[in-house]
């Protein structure tokens, strides 16, 4: 694990935060899918690549999740995170190392649980062919969403998927959550929509320059505010449903550390713009608050969060 734990750290800041909260075995199992779908995500990113080759890149990505973990897929797996490296469709060094650790992730997904494993790969799937649908609508190297639905659906692909998959890794042979299987389901979609707004609001002026519009044109951004502050409501609750189901601690953690970060940034975006962001301090600060809330019996997240957030 101490390499996954390595590119897990150079490709994330919230989930480098969150997943080492998690207990055994979704801790391993959760660290893998995240960097199998930041894989896919980077192949989405590539912006120094034209078009065709991004899909191509993504079709291939799917072909090698259709097979079987394994030795040969490893192989293959290496062999094109390699060549993908090589041609460098990305600046940031932490991507282009985990491209070219591509084989590494592959032998530890091909070490899970048949069950854990069926999971991953699916979920990966689905949301890689959605990405390769979205570049594949791009015009003049610009990706630009419709519609509030359009972007609801473009969060689906990206992010809500991450809930669901999150969220069948925690019913893993889990049976004190089993009679909220079907109350977590429901809200495993808003939970990464939330999470995913809140990155878009936050990212949007640096998005725009590399050709990601994904803020519709003709839609206030106080609706899409308003849509995420209704969506971590949603995922307050689904945490909170965990905790009052007796769930482990650390998945508790892990849902309730990003939805009060993103609480946080949300604020800090809407009263001083994009690419605002919330101090280290901050981040400190609402982590030690979580641990204290836990160790009283306290509601992991509060139904509303306070409105103004200094830092």
């Amino acid at each position: 694990m101490n390499r996954i734990d390595d590119l897990l750290a150079k490709t994330s800041r919230t989930f480098a935060l969150s997943i080492p909260l998690l207990p055994e075995p979704t801790r391993n199992e959760l660290a893998i899918a995240y960097l199998l779908f930041r894989i896919a995500d980077t192949l989405e990113d590539a912006s120094d690549w034209p078009r065709q080759r991004q899909i191509e890149a993504l079709e291939r990505y799917v072909d090698l999740l259709d097979r079987p973990p394994g030795e040969d897929a490893a192989a293959r797996a290496a062999e094109l995170g390699r060549r993908w490296e090589r041609e460098r469709p990305i600046a940031h060094e932490g991507y282009l190392e985990l491209l070219a650790e591509t084989g590494t992730v592959w032998r530890e997904l091909a070490g899970l649980s048949p069950a854990a494993s069926e999971i991953v790969r699916r979920h990966t799937r689905r949301t890689t062919r959605g990405m390769a649908h979205y570049v594949a609508r791009k015009q003049s190297g610009e990706l630009r969403l419709d519609d509030l639905a359009d972007l609801r659906e473009y969060c689906y692909v990206v992010a809500g998927i991450v809930g669901e998959l999150s969220t069948e890794l925690f019913l893993l042979d889990r049976p004190e959550l089993a009679a909220s299987a079907g109350f977590l389901r429901q809200r495993a979609r808003e939970f990464g929509e939330a999470l995913q707004l809140v990155n878009i609001l936050k990212d949007s002026r640096f998005d725009a320059g590399e050709g990601r519009r994904y803020l519709p044109l003709g839609v206030e951004p106080g609706e899409v505010f308003s849509l995420a502050r209704h969506d971590l409501e949603i995922a307050a609750g689904y945490t909170n449903r965990i905790q009052a189901a007796d769930g482990p601690r650390g998945i508790v953690a892990f849902c309730a550390l990003p939805v009060r970060l993103a609480w946080a940034t949300l604020d800090v975006v809407e009263s001083r713009g994009p690419g605002a962001k919330i101090s280290r301090r901050k981040v400190f600060s609402i982590s030690r608050a979580l641990d204290a809330d836990l160790d009283a019996g306290r509601p992991a997240v509060p139904a509303r969060q306070p409105a103004a957030v200094s830092g």
